[in-house]
């Protein structure tokens, strides 16, 4: 007698439970139907977002430290990792300002503010401080200084990345100087330690679906869809020039490694889904830096490069920025000669670097922007206040796939990748499937099994 055939209830019921991206995606609906009929309503579910956000954090920075450890102590190889440092320095800096030139020529061709004749006068400039809290960004020589760290524990506690980036290369260092007869336990425990953090990595994204439901019915519930319309000319351009960019990035990856970029998006589908949702690519990092150790990149460039890029290589906020900047001149009619454009690009390269985790921090670097050029009123910013969380997908995705492409180009740049597991992973789609996953497909097949026995098709 052929096996009976599962109802189609029951096989989209199995595939929401065992699948992360159907479930996601569901929960994305769901929140934006939620914020739709429901605006009031949907605007408490902030919390939902907000704490699934805070639970990754936390674990954020002792993930970092020991990928980095280990990565350091098991290549062997400090020198290395000094090359690899250098090498994503160098990548993000011409990726960063390949985004920026092309935003800049976008704005110019498109003409997004023209014809808006806005007076600054009429625009509430103290929006914007509420926006950034009053804060600005760090100088340079105030951005290398808070770099480095002022106690092990303050740079946990504060969650910074390039704090503990540095702690975690002297302690590698430590390891290799010292050997591992000399402290023969520290590095398996450093190792053990890092497969907890991932196994409670996937403890938490069980909630994922609950943080982007939260999340996009609060985008929805606050600003409606009716903003879409003011501002229709300024998102289509950013999102056409971003698609271009990650176009340009799919040429990259395709020439220097012969990787598809978009067999990797399928294969980070899930991550990507999730950190569209939610509007953070800190939402995903742990899972995005396992993903890229299962598909060949080498621990010590994941450890290194990933981090870094969250504060060196924001490319979707580059294209943003430069869009940006020109589209409030536009606006208020004030055109940039080509010297005041120039001066917006090497403005920018300055104040994009280091905007990661900065409240408000694209208002401060568009206001920095005008404030060096001395032809736009600062007061001229606010007009992007309403379209700013519109554009969170836009410079989500491209930051994302940026700076994993960074991963896969330094890799390959060091020898640092394994090609042929890298085309074998990316052609399935998937990563070897983790114990919490086998187990729920061990006991699919028991349930099965016990329905036919009981005689249930």
């Amino acid at each position: 007698m052929p096996p009976s055939v599962p109802s189609l209830p029951r096989r989209v019921a199995r595939i929401l439970r065992t699948s992360l991206f159907a479930q996601v995606a569901v929960a994305l609906v769901l929140g934006i139907v939620v914020g739709k009929l429901w605006p009031g309503f949907a605007s408490d579910l902030q919390p939902l977002g907000d704490g699934f956000i805070r639970l990754i954090k936390t674990i954020i920075s002792p993930l970092v430290f020991c990928v980095v450890v280990v990565g350091i102590a098991k290549a062997g190889d400090l020198k290395a990792f000094g090359r690899i440092g250098l090498k994503a320095l160098i990548w993000f800096e011409v990726a960063s300002t390949l985004a920026l030139l092309i935003g800049l020529l976008a704005a110019n061709v498109v003409q997004p503010g023209s014809g808006m004749n806005v007076d600054p006068s009429t625009l509430d400039a103290s929006a914007v401080d509420a926006k950034t809290g009053g804060g600005a960004l760090p100088s340079t020589t105030e951005f290398i200084v808070n770099a480095i760290p002022t106690s092990f524990i303050g740079a946990f506690a504060e969650n910074a990345l390039l704090q503990v980036l540095i702690l975690a290369c002297l302690v590698g260092a430590a390891l290799l100087h010292l050997g591992h007869t000399k402290v023969p336990q520290v590095l398996p425990a450093i190792e053990q330690a890092q497969e907890i953090i991932f196994a409670v990595v996937g403890f938490i994204m069980r909630l994922a679906p609950i943080a982007v439901f939260g999340a996009m019915a609060v985008l929805i519930g606050n600003y409606g869809l009716g903003v879409i319309e003011t501002y229709a000319k300024l998102i289509i351009l950013c999102y056409a020039a971003a698609a271009l960019f990650i176009a340009l990035l799919a040429i990259a990856l395709k020439l220097l490694t012969g990787l598809s970029l978009w067999k990797f998006l399928r294969y980070i589908r899930e991550e990507m889904l999730l950190a569209l949702g939610t509007a953070s690519t800190e939402s995903v990092m742990p899972r995005v830096m396992q993903k890229l150790r299962k598909a060949g990149a080498r621990d010590d460039a994941v450890g290194l490069v990933l981090p870094t890029g969250y504060s060196f290589n924001l490319d979707g906020a580059s294209l943003y920025l430069s869009i940006g900047t020109l589209f409030i001149a536009q606006a208020v009619g004030v055109d940039l000669t080509l010297g005041q454009q120039v001066t917006v690009i090497l403005v920018l390269m300055l104040t994009s670097k280091g905007m990661a985790g900065i409240p408000g921090s694209a208002f401060l670097a568009l206001s920095a922007t005008a404030s060096s050029l001395g032809a736009i009123p600062a007061g001229a910013v606010a007009l992007l206040l309403g379209v700013d969380r519109i554009m969170d997908s836009m410079r989500v995705v491209t930051n994302l796939l940026g700076n994993c492409v960074a991963v896969f180009a330094v890799s390959r740049w060091e020898g640092a990748l394994d090609l042929d597991k890298a085309k074998k992973v990316l052609d399935e789609g998937k990563a070897e499937p983790d114990p919490e996953e086998e187990v729920v497909e061990a006991v699919v097949p028991a349930q099965k099994t016990k329905e036919t026995a009981s005689g249930v098709s």
